[in-house]
């Protein structure tokens, strides 16, 4: 490294432990990485050591990084307009709109922007309890919906432990999972059946009356890529229609291409009332979110002010990066480029890791969205590190991530799982070579294996 690398590393690492608070940790217990820079799948250090992102940043660089398309795009635009109030009819934004309609479900033809997917579910929660008059919102404790107050209120992983509240009205149930059937299901069929009764004895004995909606990950991002089995979101849209629940799909992560389709819901056919979108919407380029919104609920507020707004509600930067992302998107075939990637790349060569490694409990996923769960035993199928497990306890999963960055990939984990999340364009090349450094990464978990 260079003196002007090492003054540049120096001053930003400095900078950053001085100003910078950072989520979800400890202060003084962290060391985040320098970047310098990044492209494509990769991205790199102030030394130089280059690192290939099976984590898609936070799983929203569906494009990759530093697109030269969609960065000219965010230039035009600034160059022309840098920001507007969000009252005006502003020509991107109109077009943003129009795209991400074309692209939704059923419909899902009017779209409320909002900045995040936090936000995107905040308001989509406002939504369904205004259009019905009823208070509560059913949620699956394996579930992340954003880290904002009814955001993680709603959420059913550990992270909303030190945030819960109590007071958002949710009400939560056990969704499908098959691999750890909270139902003691052992084929999808049964998981799906008995998943399904479970929600209609939830909702029976919450009082229909009171329950205003149902909100789920399509397929659940953060509690490990869970990919509902056949038939489940089909038969949650019935029971909704049933009870007069208005039925939310969250698709923050899964959105624009992620699973092989624009939506996650298209791969079974399944329309909601209200869809949460964000992340790869834009890439990440620029921070956009979205309830894309059904006829039925948006008639609603035709004459009824909406009570809810964001400042920078459709941002024109924002949208400028939306329209260039999904024409990207369009013009070089990305979202089947997603599903020949998972269908004839990862899925094969994450299975052909599983076979070779007793650590590997489980491979899931479909697109460029997979999760291989992580085991101390495969019989028992006891986790790698436990629930929620931090210092000592997450000693096996650090260590396999500290071997899987030396090796110049960068992980994406969470419990005992490895989340493999690259971007919806990653190379053939560049698959093969995530999963070689995978494998030697995995020798370290097995090494736990009892």
């Amino acid at each position: 490294m260079n003196a002007e690398a090492a003054a540049s590393l120096a001053g930003v690492k400095d900078a950053d432990r001085k100003h910078v608070f950072h989520s979800w940790s400890a202060q003084e217990l962290i060391d985040p990485l320098a970047v310098a820079g990044a492209a494509g799948s990769y991205f790199w250090d102030y030394e130089g050591k280059r690192y290939l992102d099976f984590s898609s940043a936070l799983v929203y660089t569906n494009i990759g990084y530093q697109h030269p398309k969609v960065a000219a795009a965010i230039a035009e635009q600034a160059g022309k307009l840098c920001t507007v109030a969000p009252g005006f009819a502003v020509d991107v934004r109109s077009e943003a709109a129009r795209l991400i309609a074309e692209r939704t479900p059923g419909d899902l033809d009017k779209i409320f922007f909002t900045n995040a997917g936090a936000e995107a579910v905040e308001n989509a929660v406002r939504m369904a309890r205004l259009h019905t008059g009823r208070p509560k919102v059913l949620s699956a404790y394996r579930s992340y919906h954003g880290a904002t107050s009814t955001a993680i209120n709603l959420t059913g992983d550990a992270r909303r432990f030190g945030n819960d509240t109590a007071t958002a009205g949710v009400v939560r149930f056990w969704g499908p999972y098959l691999y750890r059937s909270p139902f003691h299901a052992t084929t999808e069929a049964e998981e799906c059946a008995r998943a399904l009764t479970h929600l209609e004895d939830t909702i029976v004995f919450e009082g229909p009356q009171s329950i205003a909606a149902i909100i789920l990950e399509t397929v659940g991002g953060a509690p490990g890529v869970l990919v509902p089995p056949a038939g489940y979101l089909a038969g949650v849209r019935e029971l909704c229609d049933r009870f007069g629940i208005v039925f939310v799909l969250d698709e923050v992560m899964v959105g624009f291409g992620r699973t092989g389709t624009w939506f996650a819901a298209d791969n079974w056919e399944v329309t909601p009332d209200l869809i949460c979108f964000a992340k790869g919407v834009t890439s990440g380029y620029v921070p956009l979110g979205g309830v894309a919104i059904s006829a039925a609920i948006a008639e609603t507020f035709a004459r009824r002010p909406y009570p809810g707004g964001l400042t920078y509600s459709g941002h024109v930067l924002a949208c400028a990066a939306a329209v260039a992302t999904i024409n990207v998107m369009e013009e070089e075939g990305v979202v089947a480029q997603s599903a020949r990637t998972g269908a004839e790349l990862l899925g094969p060569g994450l299975r052909a890791l599983a076979e070779r490694h007793p650590s590997v409990g489980e491979v899931r996923g479909l697109g460029t969205f997979w999760a291989l769960e992580l085991v101390r035993n495969r019989e028992t199928r006891e986790p790698l590190v436990p629930y929620n497990a931090a210092g000592a306890d997450n000693a096996p999963m650090a260590e396999f991530a500290a071997a899987c960055k030396k090796g110049g990939l960068w992980p994406l984990v969470a419990g005992n799982r490895l989340h493999v999340a690259p971007a919806c364009t990653i190379t053939p090349q560049d698959v093969a070579k995530g999963l070689e450094i995978l494998d030697g990464a995995l020798t370290v978990a097995d090494a736990h294996v009892v």
